[in-house]
């Protein structure tokens, strides 16, 4: 233990910062995670599809009302306006802030409409905003924290908010006729009390409204809205269109299987959040050579991770759910495989951003999304809900696709130097992904055929560990 407490001394403020921040963020989704087989035998099938049918719905209209001002041009903002960087802070907090009471009364003054298009009742709608308001003050506060490595506080909001949020909601919902509108009280509440007072804090620094930030904010924004819209597209309109298309039941059972196949989302926002502002820096200072080697290294650990998750996928939904939900271990395969292309994009999307290709960044966002539904209209209505995970997977590899040759562009054109990674490499690695996982797949109705073949995995990995190793580093540096 005290070999341990010396070596965590001898980091670096940075590096401390690092766990720290990749700590709460694992503990953060992990609860969340952990809370989810609670839900599921409080909630019907139908009612666990109308909430996560909810979180589809907030996660859209979050687009149009917050303009996702706390994503990329706050991060970049962070270290553009270092010298003003208080000033920048509060003044995006204020337009936030602004943005969310006009998007309120236009709510107010068309309740019935909307309510009608997205089948949620008034009391749903009006927690949505308190739930967009808050999220959009604590992206903000922790963003700024992230930026200059202070963990602390970060790391301890994180948990409390992610302990009380689901022990609120089981309250709520064993108080309350109406068990979907429980729950998302309960996070409302959470959220309001947890992060209201960094509002304040953060607009005491600087200014509600400097026109400066204003304008940058909305010029580097704007031309994004189509890629955040069609980001949330791809993560949400399966859920919406299994509703409408086959039923909430339906809804309800895919909703269990993104849920567990996105666990691997835990390692990737937290490792994009660690990573991000370093990231930057290296972009900025044209230092990007050891960059691939970080997410290289990141990438096969969440392949491997993926493994093991389609592997006990039958597993992990008995105890995620009752038997009604086992449908679900069919999903989850091209939903996990998904995650390490997100990840992937992540990484590739890092150059767009830095240099502001924000109308090529929505084109190519835009694109993928109208596949996800087009492919979801027909795949849902010949093959039922079970084709939306594999749908999911093409468009995501599409959207990877893209973004790695913009950023190819980009290292031709600004950096005038190559390409970081080696596209070679991570199609390989992706198509043994696909392989290994299918060859799971087909095991899941025989259990020993199933632990035979990670077995099997598991010996071959570790017998040609050096030759795998070796391969790697040559097509790392034959580029």
């Amino acid at each position: 233990m005290n070999k341990f407490l010396k070596k965590y001394n001898s980091f670096s403020k940075q590096a401390k910062a690092a766990i720290w921040f990749f700590a709460a963020s694992f503990i953060q989704k992990g609860i969340s995670t952990i809370s989810t087989p609670i839900f599921t035998r409080l909630l019907s099938t139908e009612e666990f599809g109308q909430y996560n049918v909810f979180n589809s719905w907030l996660g859209i209209i979050t687009v149009f009302v917050t303009l996702n001002l706390f994503y990329g041009v706050y991060e970049q903002g962070l270290i553009k306006f270092e010298s003003d960087r208080n000033n920048f802070m509060s003044s995006l907090q204020g337009l936030e802030c602004l943005l969310i009471i006009i998007s309120l009364l236009i709510y107010t003054l068309l309740r019935k409409k909307i309510n009608l298009i997205t089948n949620l009742n008034s009391i749903q709608m009006y927690s949505m905003f308190l739930i967009m308001w808050s999220n959009a003050v604590y992206n903000f506060w922790a963003a700024g924290q992230r930026v200059v490595y202070k963990y602390k506080k970060l790391f301890f909001l994180s948990i409390i908010a992610a302990i009380c949020q689901p022990i609120l909601c089981i309250v709520l919902i064993r108080a309350f006729e109406n068990k979907v509108t429980a729950r998302i009280l309960g996070i409302a509440i959470v959220n309001i009390l947890s992060y209201t007072a960094f509002f304040f804090i953060q607009i005491s620094k600087g200014k509600f409204y400097k026109k400066k930030y204003w304008i940058y904010a909305f010029t580097f924004n704007i031309p994004l809205i189509p890629h955040y819209l069609s980001q949330t597209i791809l993560i949400s309109s399966d859920r919406i269109m299994i509703e409408k298309i086959d039923s909430s039941a339906s809804a309800g059972i895919y909703s269990l299987a993104y849920s567990i196949a996105m666990l691997m989302t835990i390692f990737n926002t937290a490792l994009n959040q660690t990573l991000g502002p370093w990231t930057f820096q290296k972009i900025k200072e044209g230092k990007i050579d050891n960059i691939s080697g970080v997410s290289y290294k990141c990438m096969f650990g969440i392949g491997v991770l993926n493994l093991m998750l389609i592997a006990f996928a039958p597993e992990l939904v008995s105890i995620f759910a009752p038997i009604s939900y086992h449908e679900a271990i069919y999903v989850i395969p091209p939903i996990a495989i998904s995650t390490i292309l997100l990840f992937a994009y992540d990484q590739f999307g890092k150059f767009e951003f830095y240099y502001e290709k924000t109308q090529l960044i929505a084109l190519a966002t835009a694109i993928s999304a109208v596949m996800n539904i087009v492919l979801n209209y027909i795949g849902i209505r010949i093959w039922g809900y079970i084709a939306a995970g594999y749908t999911t997977l093409i468009c995501y590899l599409l959207y990877a696709m893209f973004h790695f040759a913009v950023m190819n562009r980009i290292c031709k054109e600004r950096l005038h130097i190559r390409n970081p990674y080696n596209w070679k490499l991570l199609l390989l690695g992706l198509g043994m992904l696909i392989l290994c996982s299918g060859v799971l797949v087909l095991s899941y109705k025989v259990l020993l055929i199933r632990i035979f073949l990670i077995g099997l995995l598991v010996l071959i990995l570790f017998l040609k560990r050096n030759a795998i190793l070796s391969a790697i580093k040559f097509l790392e540096e034959y580029k």
